[in-house]
């Protein structure tokens, strides 16, 4: 069973599964930190729906972008998300694992790679018995460090990598990034509210970058009314 919404007053339609994974906040708070040129290859990987191509083919033509999946029927509702946006020329979903991409990408081709990976490390927290909300939240199939060195292998020398994550994971992050050659350059914490703690950070590396980092003012998702601030309403078409 499947539900389709719309975004952005109708300009997209997004199919769902009614029960299993459903794409949050966080895919559209990325997609907005994401900027591409017309002639940019890009790459999502572990693209779900597929919703952060079609915002991003919305809002910032590129050239190409490839979505990653590995679960087979989220990619194959991602390549129906294409088709019912008309996006098929401009949008290409592989059904794999992010670590084989050598079967349909060239290493070292790609201009930005971006990913809303799984946040959880295996053994923390409970697993989500529905399978396909396990493999999106615990690091189940891909690590953190699979997604980096992934990005790496794919981008070109100056290729950037963007990434939503766990504020509370954020040195992790930073840490794989610099690993992999990827140098973090850009840093906004995500807060649901103006007086609370970070719950997320979107953090962009350049490939072989050089050091410099930074930190952009607070994203803030809700009012303390708990209506979406007017920034938040952009970026998620409300």
């Amino acid at each position: 069973m499947t539900t389709t919404d719309t975004l952005f007053e109708g300009r997209l339609k997004i199919i769902q599964k009614k029960k299993g994974y459903r794409f949050s906040v966080d895919a559209a708070i990325l997609a907005n930190h994401i900027r591409l040129k017309p002639t940019d290859i890009a790459v999502d990987l572990g693209t779900g729906c597929g919703i952060i191509p079609l915002i991003l083919s919305l809002h910032t033509p590129s050239e190409h972008i490839y979505g990653i999946e590995i679960q087979k029927d989220l990619a194959e509702i991602a390549s129906r998300n294409a088709h019912e946006n008309h996006l098929e020329g401009s949008i290409t979903i592989i059904h794999g694992d992010m670590k084989d991409f050598r079967s349909h990408l060239t290493p070292g081709t790609v201009d930005v790679v971006f990913s809303n990976p799984p946040y959880r490390k295996l053994l923390s927290g409970r697993i989500n018995p529905e399978e396909e909300r396990a493999v999106a939240r615990h690091e189940i199939r891909a690590s953190l460090s699979d997604v980096v060195s992934v990005a790496e292998s794919l981008l070109k020398p100056s290729g950037r990598l963007i990434v939503i994550y766990p504020a509370d994971r954020a040195i992790d992050l930073i840490v794989n990034m610099r690993t992999f050659k990827l140098e973090p350059k850009r840093l906004r914490f995500i807060h649901p509210k103006r007086r609370s703690g970070a719950i997320l950070t979107v953090a962009e590396g350049i490939k072989y970058g050089n050091p410099g980092l930074e930190v952009d003012s607070p994203f803030i998702i809700y009012e303390s009314e708990g209506r979406y601030t007017d920034e938040a309403k952009k970026v998620t078409g409300e």
